[in-house]
């Protein structure tokens, strides 16, 4: 029996499409030698996920997402079917948590099984879950860091501007710098002359100074002799003599304030000094009775009477002492 070429293109043309079949569901992770269990998740938001997308138990791919479906009458919800192996016994309770793939992209479906509970059975609904992807939490700590970086740049404006601002200060300190610079040449030159005698001036100073220190050194060496002179004349000495002259000198002072002594009676004992006044009284009037009759005490006669004295008695000059001497 002869083949035709068109019953020989349409068998390869069938085994091709039944390799391009089978290639693509081992592609997408089906087991198609197997059976596999069909079980629901239903989600708000899938963030990307795919037909085709892994589900993984403890990171092993146990499945795949077979279809998704959007449930506009029960508030645009998506029910997501997967395909898990027969082999695979999910119980009551387990989570569908859907979660971002790796850091290459794509989304994926981690099965948590507990340790207890029944068995589901095909068809049954799982507790879905979303965790928050890798982007997201990129965005959630870069958020902060983009708002340091915003207050950063704020700041680095700031300073700029500030800069700028010290800039221009900076500029008007150098040409006022500049400026006096100027005006100090333009003294300097125009002084020139004053500036070389004043230094003319200030050198004989200097030389001045020089020759009159060579000259007060012989000074203060004969100050220094002086000195060891004073300190040889044991000035610790007669500074205590002197002293002792002064208390003796402060002694005397106190007795004639107390009168004692003859000499502080006759500064303090009153009678005394009433006694010496009337006896000065008296011998003034003797005196005075002397030069006007001085026949009366002297009389020098060869012939003739003597006479006897004066007529009047002189006037008693005799002490008068107190009672207790």
């Amino acid at each position: 029996m002869t083949i035709s070429k068109e019953a020989k293109v349409g068998i390869m043309s069938l085994a091709a499409m039944l390799m391009l079949y089978f290639g693509f569901n081992i592609l997408k992770g089906s087991d198609i030698f197997s059976k596999n269990y069909t079980y629901f998740a239903k989600y708000s938001d899938i963030d990307g996920l795919t037909v085709s997308n892994p589900v993984l138990l403890n990171g092993l791919t146990v499945g795949n997402v077979k279809s998704i479906q959007l449930m506009q009458n029960e508030g645009n919800s998506l029910v997501v079917t997967l395909e898990i192996r027969k082999n695979v016994n999910l119980r009551s309770g387990t989570k569908a948590s859907l979660a971002d793939g790796g850091l290459l992209g794509g989304k994926v479906i981690h099965l948590n099984i507990p340790a207890e509970g029944n068995i589901l059975g095909e068809g049954d609904t799982l507790v879905s879950v979303q965790t928050a992807g890798i982007a997201s939490l990129l965005q959630q700590k870069a958020l902060p860091v983009v708002t340091h970086a915003d207050s950063l740049v704020l700041n680095l404006t700031a300073v700029a501007v500030g800069f700028k601002e010290t800039g221009e200060i900076l500029n008007n300190v150098l040409r006022n710098y500049n400026q006096t610079g100027t005006n100090i040449n333009q003294l300097i030159s125009s002084n020139e002359k004053k500036i070389g005698t004043l230094l003319d001036n200030m050198s004989t100073l200097a030389a001045s100074l020089v020759a009159t220190e060579k000259e007060l050194k012989p000074l203060l060496a004969n100050a220094n002799n002086l000195v060891d002179t004073l300190n040889n004349l044991q000035l610790k000495q007669t500074l205590q003599l002197a002293q002792d002259g002064l208390g003796d000198f402060r002694k005397l002072m106190a007795d004639l304030e107390n009168g004692s002594g003859s000499a502080g009676k006759l500064l303090k004992d009153e009678e005394l000094y009433n006694n010496l006044n009337y006896t000065l009284i008296s011998l003034n009037q003797l005196l005075a009775n002397f030069r006007e009759h001085p026949r009366r005490y002297v009389n020098v006669s060869v012939f003739g009477k003597k006479d006897k004295g004066p007529s009047e008695s002189p006037i008693d000059t005799t002490l008068k002492f107190k009672e207790n001497q």
